[in-house]
């Protein structure tokens, strides 16, 4: 049920933190993998540690705030594996600062990345798949910030509450294709995005608290999540948003 194996996937921002997690469980289920993201050194990383699970990968540069970019990456990537079955829209960031003070361009240029770029990674994405007849899972990466205030990342936040109303649109859009479209809210997870809050004493300690597992999260935790929205597993589930945070939400 869990095979991956003749699947391609792609994954922006998959050569580090979730998406390289996310990338690993779907190459552990035998899943190949393309990668889009900027860092050409840590695709080519990536690349070399995907493949010794024994898979083909390609690692593309893109960023998927560009169009013409993201266009080209999914030509690439079709003239690579000839399909793409899964897509992962991973790539983002956040951007610390006080709604007081942000200027336009800083809020547009998060937006870009996080909202357009899941828009761009998508309707490339879902063209091939309708195109294809075959169906598809197209899975985003939200945020546990969607659903608290989050004072010093307004722009983040609002952009990941706007990827979740587009998830749910566009899954009863595609629905008709047998293409499926989930969100994942992962907790607090370990990468090098949240080094600080690791560090920081205070806030590690209140996140343990308030975590009912007692632990931050690993990317080895969003791997199975990241299989079974792939998978058949899943081919009735869709417009959902999964959170993934031990607990965090709930307590």
């Amino acid at each position: 049920m869990f095979d991956l194996s003749g699947r391609v996937a792609v994954v922006t921002g998959g050569n580090g933190g979730i998406g390289l997690g996310m990338a690993r469980g779907l190459a552990k289920a035998g899943a190949d993998i393309a990668i889009w993201a900027r860092n050409e050194q840590k695709n080519a990383d990536a690349k070399r540690e995907l493949e010794a699970l024994g898979v083909r990968v390609v690692a593309l540069r893109c960023d998927v705030a560009s169009e013409d970019e993201t266009a080209t990456a999914m030509a690439a990537t079709l003239e690579h594996f000839g399909q793409v079955d899964v897509c992962i829209a991973n790539a983002g960031y956040g951007a610390p600062g006080d709604p007081m003070k942000l200027s336009l361009a800083r809020w547009r240029e998060l937006m870009s990345t996080n909202l357009d770029g899941t828009f761009l990674t998508f309707r490339e994405a879902a063209r091939h798949m309708v195109d294809r007849g075959e169906g598809g899972k197209l899975i985003a990466i939200s945020s546990i910030s969607v659903l608290f205030g989050a004072p010093a990342q307004a722009q983040y936040a609002a952009s990941k509450g706007g990827m979740e109303a587009f998830v749910r649109s566009m899954a009863v859009r595609l629905g008709r294709h047998r293409i499926c479209v989930n969100a994942i809210q992962p907790g607090w997870i370990v990468t090098d995005a949240t080094a600080g809050a690791v560090e920081h004493k205070a806030l590690n300690e209140t996140i343990l608290h308030r975590t009912p597992i007692r632990r931050w999260g690993t990317t080895e935790d969003l791997e199975g999540i990241a299989v079974y929205l792939a998978s058949s597993a899943s081919n009735f589930h869709t417009g959902d948003t999964i959170r993934i945070d031990g607990g965090y939400t709930v307590f």
